[in-house]
């Protein structure tokens, strides 16, 4: 037998080179950052001259026997019928049940499989203007979030746990929606501290709303440098029973499910009839229609 192999073997590369990991490195970076600044500020341009209003759809929770799903389908049908108006929702819509709240399932008569239908009803029943993902969105990853699917295929914005819009009206107006599942800060005194806070500390939108308490609350501030009046709005879920709340005791604060705010481009920011908040979605279609008609 020679000493020379019958064969050789090309070494296989068992790590990345340093200059390749850095190129890759700088990449992902890029495609993180370009996509972190198109988070801070959406922009949406309006196709319709004069007011519009957005319909502040609160946690639906769609699969919960506590959901009042008749009163939700009453609130998107009236959307669909109303010139000008649009749907937005923040978040938590369905319940999700993962790990060890998934014994949650045998308390009720919603299978996961027919949790999902609901949720394919749900996101498409309208034109949503954005849908904000919640903590329950989030028991699930982000890339097997049916959510995010049925928004792509809606052509709806969405993103999880926050969405800031800038609305571009014909007119050159712009107002600004600041939408999260939830704003930090509490406070017992009042249900909307924590959109009012974050107006304070900076955030100079028009309209700043959340959800995930399944309370209410509505704080109107003025930016006494600027003069914006911006309104901060938690909404309450159409989940009216909920179990957890009767086991912790805690106060019924639920006021307004889908408040509409109507904003009328022609206003400057610090007139107060720029945007009106109306905490009765039907009462806000009639003030809407009575713009739209005055316009």
């Amino acid at each position: 037998m020679g000493t020379r192999k019958p064969f050789d073997r090309e070494a296989t590369p068992t790590e990345i080179s340093i200059d390749e990991l850095l190129i890759d490195r700088k990449r992902a970076y890029a495609r993180r950052a370009q996509r972190a600044a198109a988070q801070k500020l959406t922009p949406i341009r309006v196709n319709l001259d004069g007011p519009i209003g957005i319909a502040h759809f609160g946690d639906p929770h769609i699969d919960d026997d506590g959901t009042n799903i008749e009163l939700l389908e009453r609130h998107i049908k009236l959307v669909n019928r109303t010139e000008g108006m649009f749907a937005a929702n923040v978040g938590d819509y369905r319940n999700n049940w993962v790990g060890r709240l998934a014994r949650l399932w045998a308390q009720q008569t919603t299978s996961a499989a027919n949790a999902r239908v609901l949720l394919k009803w749900l996101i498409g029943s309208t034109d949503w203007l954005y849908l904000v993902g919640g903590n329950h969105d989030a028991w699930t990853s982000n890339d097997d979030d049916p959510v995010k699917w049925l928004a792509e295929q809606a052509g709806a914005l969405h993103q999880p746990f926050m969405a800031r819009i800038e609305l571009r009206f014909p007119n050159r107006r712009s107002i600004r929606v600041n939408a999260r599942h939830d704003f930090k800060g509490y406070s017992e005194w009042n249900t909307a501290h924590g959109p009012a806070k974050a107006a304070r500390l900076g955030w100079r939108d028009h309209i700043l709303t959340c959800g995930h308490t399944h309370v209410s609350g509505y704080n109107v501030l003025k930016d006494p440098a600027s003069g914006l009046i911006s309104h901060a709005i938690r909404v309450a879920s159409y989940k009216i029973h909920d179990h957890y709340a009767v086991q912790e005791g805690l106060p019924d604060q639920n006021i307004f499910m889908c408040p509409v705010t109507i904003i009328n481009p022609a206003k400057a920011d610090d007139d107060p009839a720029c945007v009106t908040t109306i905490f009765d979605p039907e009462m806000g279609a009639d003030f809407l229609r009575f713009l739209r008609r005055r316009k």
